[in-house]
């Protein structure tokens, strides 16, 4: 049985969790998500959507946890891959969706934030409960966490590891839609394909500046990389078909590399 499972609709694909029954991660199924994500580099691809269902995924594999506190390899064989398909799916040059189901704790939650967007169902809970364990977390889930919530809200979730419901998600910051359970899928895949026929180049870029800048506390330096992003566009098919449809008054044809 497949762990990861990658189904593509037109331009977009469909990245599914499969280990049931709370797709809780281990080194196999976190090798699984860095190949998927590695395949959703395909410029035929324009949108991605990662989801598990009945839940997202529940965290990491504890049930090994005191056989692996021995042997300290296999905590960082997982941990490692972990944080490479994390790093893989932020940095897809398209817009990228995690529709969550259930459960996104600990990993599962650092995963979901390595999504552009975060579409929870209803009944969702998200949180970072390696607290509760002896733990931190150790995925991304400080940093990005921080720079989504806030550093004061971050730190109150990672101190007391407790979950939050999809609606304080969605007050936080944390959730950019909630969407009832059995619709979620439908409306983030529908998300995803009006995505997928904006301008690919230009959303490439946009995602790119916006990821590399903001944090450096180097305003003039961010300033010079987007403009250079910017004349990169300027010159690029897709700016040009924008224009002319614009002059034209129809609506433009962005097309895949």
């Amino acid at each position: 049985m497949a762990l990861v499972e990658i189904e593509r609709d037109g331009s977009i694909a469909l990245v599914r969790l499969n280990r049931p029954p709370v797709n809780a991660l281990n080194e196999e199924l976190a090798n699984d998500l860095l190949a998927a994500f590695t395949e959703c580099q395909d410029p035929k691809l324009r949108a991605v959507v990662v989801a598990g269902q009945p839940n997202f995924a529940a965290g990491a594999d504890i049930k090994g946890f005191l056989a692996q506190m021995e042997e300290g390899s296999l905590v960082d064989r997982i941990a490692t891959a972990l944080v490479k398909a994390i790093q893989v799916l932020e940095e897809l040059d398209k817009p990228t969706i995690a529709a969550v189901h259930g459960f996104a704790l600990g990993g599962g939650l650092e995963l979901a934030m390595g999504a552009d967007f975060r579409y929870l169902a209803e009944d969702a809970r998200v949180g970072q409960p390696e607290i509760l364990l002896g733990l931190i977390p150790g995925a991304g889930g400080t940093q990005r966490l921080t720079r989504l919530v806030g550093y004061q809200t971050a730190k109150e979730m990672v101190f007391t590891g407790r979950q939050v419901r999809a609606s304080e998600a969605l007050d936080l910051g944390l959730a950019d839609k909630v969407v009832p359970d059995a619709q979620l899928l439908d409306v983030a895949m529908e998300d995803a394909a009006e995505w997928a026929n904006k301008a690919t180049l230009g959303l490439a870029e946009a995602k790119r500046v916006l990821r590399e800048t903001g944090v450096s506390g180097d305003f003039a330096s961010d300033l010079r990389l987007e403009n250079k992003a910017f004349l990169r566009l300027f010159a690029s098919r897709d700016a040009r078909e924008g224009v002319a449809a614009f002059i034209e008054k129809r609506p433009p044809e962005f097309k895949a590399e």
